[in-house]
């Protein structure tokens, strides 16, 4: 199934100094790529987004986003479906912030922050409230740490239709080989296209992958042992031990302190 375009917004007026779009984004659905005089962070509150910039492309979930400077062409989409909340940044805010497109943390406060100031842009700030508001978002991003594990995703072609199916069935078991046949190449050829345009091979993104899908998965609800069933552990201790490798505490622990962020 082909992709949609969007269209960008039409006579979009600068931040001042920070405007909050708010936007679904249907299955399957992309802007065309473009660029801003000001700077911009892509986010969805639920749903995950596809972001792609010249030579490197994202997927993040609600507990991710991306800075994209000002000048920079990006595109952003969603393969499922997401609701898109899109921060527009007046140069002269972000200009403390980072020159590169960066993928970082968003915390259970930032999150709280967004939905908030999405509500406020209608609103007369007579109070000074929705300046308040806004001085905690750009303190937020100057304090978010980096994420150099964000999950990179193909730009487009064969790579992309590899991905997508690996996205849909974690679980999958077909090796690189018959990746590689099913895709009409040699395995040494899809093995170092994989390489070269992810950074990382086929056997290190799939590992990366069920863990970006497990945080998908237990925030939806699903319980621990269902999850690791669901992206095709061997068993629940499998998961549990590959969970804590990479993100330094078991799975159960990660989303007890995500809870517990949320409601501070």
């Amino acid at each position: 199934m082909a992709w949609k375009t969007i269209k960008t917004p039409a006579n979009a007026r600068p931040p001042a100094p920070l405007t909050v779009r708010v936007q679904a984004i249907p299955a399957r659905h992309a802007f065309a790529e473009h660029s801003h005089a000001w700077h911009q962070v892509a986010y969805a509150i639920s749903g995950v987004l596809t972001v792609a910039v010249a030579g490197q492309s994202f997927v993040i979930s609600p507990e991710q986003a991306v800075w994209l400077p000002r000048g920079l062409r990006h595109r952003v989409g969603s393969l499922l479906g997401a609701e898109f909340r899109s921060l527009w940044i007046k140069e002269e805010a972000g200009r403390a912030l980072r020159s590169t497109a960066t993928a970082f943390s968003v915390s259970p406060l930032m999150q709280a922050l967004i939905v908030e100031a999405a509500t406020l842009q209608d609103v007369e700030d007579r109070d000074g409230y929705r300046a308040r508001v806004t001085e905690l978002i750009l303190d937020q991003l100057r304090r978010a740490p980096p994420l150099p594990a964000a999950l990179p995703w193909p730009r487009g072609g064969v790579l992309t239709e590899l991905c997508e199916a690996l996205y849909a069935d974690p679980a999958d078991t077909k090796s690189l080989v018959a990746w590689a046949g099913q895709l009409c190449m040699s395995g040494r050829t899809l093995s170092r296209r994989f390489e070269t345009e992810l950074g990382l091979g086929l056997r290190a993104w799939r590992r990366r992958l069920r863990l970006f899908k497990a945080i998908e998965l237990m925030g939806g609800g699903l319980d621990v042992t269902r999850t690791a069933l669901d992206l095709g552990y061997g068993s629940t201790s499998a998961f549990i031990y590959a969970f804590r490798t990479t993100m330094g505490a078991s799975p159960q622990a990660y989303m007890r302190g995500r809870s517990a962020g949320s409601h501070q």
